[in-house]
């Protein structure tokens, strides 16, 4: 039997209960072992660096923990079948989320894709063949967002070959909805920018029976938008698994109602007949985002957020001395919602530009990396994914930079 034949056979293989897979262990006496505290990125010449930025994808989002590591390389030795995998992994998870479903995806942007899939096409086989083509498929093709939450991600939609249909108010909206209507999006991050908001968004959805999304991608912490969105009534919700949650960078959350979840699962793989099957997880990310959400929702999360504004305090302490600098420490209302550093300075007194500081601190020993999006005169600073001492690190070398004359 060849791999094609193989795969015939697990095309409508049931998505709930799975096929009960036999676990081998598996040894290469053959195989030599890496030598332990070899050093990769030094042999490649990939620089490495402290990340005072925060959880960015540029930067490979978060580091997991060492629990998240075992249970990965634990994985990584025994064989399962992935959709039962997925399945179990999947019933664990929704319950901790307040979802009737969920499955693990290879990032919230395919969760997005992956989604909106399974509304267009339910559970019909020759539908999920069939996109992105949408033409003469009597599948819906739009899907309706606010103005103000278009960003980039939003392109995750058009993979499925359905268009984005940008609306600013209510009524635009309703005029907006048609018999091509697929979903009505909405971005969390930008919500304070809408005219419409969640509950809006949700009860306009019922109204008119259309599903309702959230992308949550950044929207951790706080830790009760795990479920905040699935108790509100959103359709279906993604979420980033490799920023707070410190799951494995490639991976992510879909979750929601059970027949959306479900139609999605057969726009995954191991199935290849369909658009997802790129968006491969493999079983050691879905095993190490299993673990990682699991010790995510028993942190002491208000000891947390002490630790990081300990950290930041010390950064904030050791260069608001300098003449002409001033700091200020504040909250973001909505994404990466961690203590943030801001730190300006009075152009007179500091000759160097934020972005000049920010190659400094770059390409200086050690390499540090601060959050984008510098200013003319300033440069901002997160705590939250530092090692231990490595704020006193940061505050030397930005103070040190500052006070160059």
């Amino acid at each position: 039997m060849n791999r094609r034949d193989i795969l015939k056979n697990f095309t409508l293989l049931p998505l709930v209960g799975g096929v009960a897979g036999t676990v081998f262990p598996f040894q290469n006496s053959n195989a030599s072992p890496i030598a332990k505290g070899r050093d990769v990125f030094k042999e490649l010449g990939v620089r490495t660096f402290i990340n005072a930025a925060g959880t960015y994808t540029m930067m490979t989002g978060s580091l997991m923990h060492d629990y998240v590591v075992e249970a990965i390389e634990s994985a990584a030795t025994q064989f399962v079948m992935l959709d039962e995998l997925q399945d179990k992994v999947g019933e664990k998870i929704a319950a901790m989320v307040h979802s009737e479903a969920a499955v693990v995806t290879s990032g919230a942007f395919s969760g997005l894709t992956l989604g909106l899939a399974g509304i267009l096409t339910g559970k019909d086989v020759e539908k999920v063949r069939q996109l992105p083509h949408l033409e003469g498929t009597g599948m819906k093709s739009e899907v309706i967002y606010q103005k103000s939450h278009t960003i980039d991600y939003n392109h995750a939609f058009l993979n499925t070959g359905c268009k984005l249909i940008p609306v600013e108010t209510v009524a635009e909206l309703e005029a907006a909805i048609s018999e091509k209507t697929a979903l009505l999006h909405f971005l969390n991050i930008e919500a304070e920018k809408g005219k419409i908001m969640h509950e809006e968004w949700v009860a306009l959805g019922k109204k008119h029976n259309i599903p309702t999304s959230i992308d949550i991608a950044a929207d951790v912490p706080p830790v009760s938008n795990l479920w905040k969105f699935n108790d509100m009534g959103f359709d279906f919700v993604v979420i980033s698994g490799g920023k707070a949650i410190r799951g494995p960078q490639s991976a992510g959350l879909l979750m929601g109602k059970k027949s959306i979840i479900e139609a999605a699962r057969i726009h995954m793989p191991p199935r290849g007949f369909n658009i997802g099957r790129g968006m491969k997880v493999n079983k050691e990310e879905i095993v190490g985002m299993y673990v990682a959400l699991e010790h995510y929702l028993a942190y002491d999360h208000d000891k947390e957020w002490k630790e990081w504004e300990g950290k930041i305090a010390v950064i904030d302490n050791a260069v608001k001395t300098i003449d002409g600098v001033t700091t200020t420490i504040d909250v973001p209302k909505l994404g990466n919602v961690t203590p943030t550093l801001r730190i300006t300075w009075d152009k007179a007194k500091i000759k160097f530009t934020g972005k000049e500081i920010q190659e400094k601190l770059r390409f200086g020993n050690p390499s540090i990396e601060i959050a984008p999006g510098v200013q003319d005169n300033g440069i901002s600073t997160t705590a939250w994914v530092l090692k231990p001492g490595e704020e006193k690190i940061v505050a030397r070398r930005i103070k040190e930079e500052l006070s160059i004359k």
